[in-house]
């Protein structure tokens, strides 16, 4: 049995469902891929924790839903450590990065990964920050080290959407990608088109926590920007900004829009677009007409899916319904499990 040591950053939704995820899939991993996932350290706003052997999966999960920081873990706590002084602490194989989104300057999680990969550690992350700031950095920097920067859980939750481009599509050339890649906006779009007002849709996947309280960068369009900037750059070998993508929301979208829609047999999605002009791409994020038979038109409330249109795969269209972070938690463990693996295939090679 082979153990992979983790040091995790985050402890929110998704940190939580992966940490439960590893208790639950503990029989299968090992007899699957002989593999013993622990963790070795983990960080959140209070601080850390960092054992010398493994911290206990169960006690985490116990101050976490009895709303204590980490650092007060059973003497193994530290109040204020850094997330990266953890992850250079805890002799961890993986860094698994999951602090919360920033889109302004990418902290906690840029530094922390430019860290760890800057001292061989693999990483595997689902924080579109770091990725949308700086990904070609940190790629090269991966590259450099020789280690591996997975974030498959980045774009579209438990989707394969990247592995299906990246891996899948290899020898491909992508004519165009489409997706709707935003759950919340669909949802609204959904519950919109079935004769709720923008307010009420909005007020609803509030309520369900599907919205944030403040919703800008789901409904105006900015999530599924960013998602496609880590497409451009992890699939389509294009080195993307943030400001290389034209964004429109739905805020404009009305109910006569898409009572007009319905009648001409056609709805409205917001549909994140790269399209193959010459050698380059352009991209777009903006409320887009599609006729009923379109793959993407019959996604419903709470689905995203994508297509990619290829020179010699076809169109590949695939979905997921996804109301609650374990799809995004087991695409991160996906991603873990392939680092193992990959690491595990190069010591065995003679």
């Amino acid at each position: 049995m082979r153990t992979t040591r983790l040091a995790m950053v985050g402890l929110g939704n998704v940190g939580r469902r992966l940490l439960e995820l590893i208790q639950l899939k503990r029989d299968l991993l090992r007899a699957r891929f002989d593999l013993e996932l622990v963790v070795v350290g983990a960080a959140d706003t209070s601080g850390a924790a960092i054992a010398a052997d493994v911290l206990d999966v169960a006690e985490i999960l116990r101050l976490k839903r009895e709303r204590q920081g980490i650092a007060t873990y059973r003497q193994l706590g530290q109040p204020g450590a850094s997330p990266l002084q953890m992850v250079l602490a805890s002799r961890a194989d993986i860094l698994v990065e999951l602090s919360v989104t920033n889109l302004k300057h990418g902290e906690p999680g840029l530094s922390t990964l430019r860290g760890a990969l800057s001292r061989k550690i693999d990483v595997v992350t689902a924080n579109k920050g770091p990725l949308v700031l700086a990904y070609q950095e940190l790629a090269a920097l991966a590259r450099a080290n020789g280690v591996r920067l997975l974030h498959s859980a980045a774009v579209t939750g438990g989707l394969p959407t990247l592995n299906i481009g990246v891996r899948d599509l290899s020898a491909t050339v992508i004519e165009k990608f489409e997706g709707v890649v935003n759950g919340t906006t669909n949802y609204i779009l959904s519950r919109m088109s079935q004769g709720q007002t923008y307010d009420e849709a909005l007020k609803h996947a509030q309520e369900i926590g599907m919205a944030e309280a403040d919703p800008s960068l789901d409904v105006d369009g900015w999530d599924a920007a960013n998602k496609l900037v880590i497409i451009a750059n992890a699939v389509l070998h294009r080195p993307t900004k943030l400001k290389d993508v034209s964004v429109e929301g739905i805020r404009k979208v009305t109910q006569d829009d898409l009572r007009a829609a319905a009648e001409r047999r056609e709805t409205i999605k917001l549909i994140a677009l790269a399209e193959k002009v010459g050698s380059d791409y352009n991209l777009s994020v903006r409320p887009t007409l599609l006729d009923r038979s379109h793959p993407l038109a019959k996604l419903g409330a709470g689905m995203m899916g994508v297509m990619y249109h290829t020179d010699i795969n076809g169109t590949i269209f695939a979905a997921i319904e996804e109301d609650d972070p374990y799809p995004t938690a087991a695409a991160v463990l996906r991603d873990i499990v392939q680092v193992a693996s990959e690491t595990q295939a190069e010591i065995d090679k003679p």
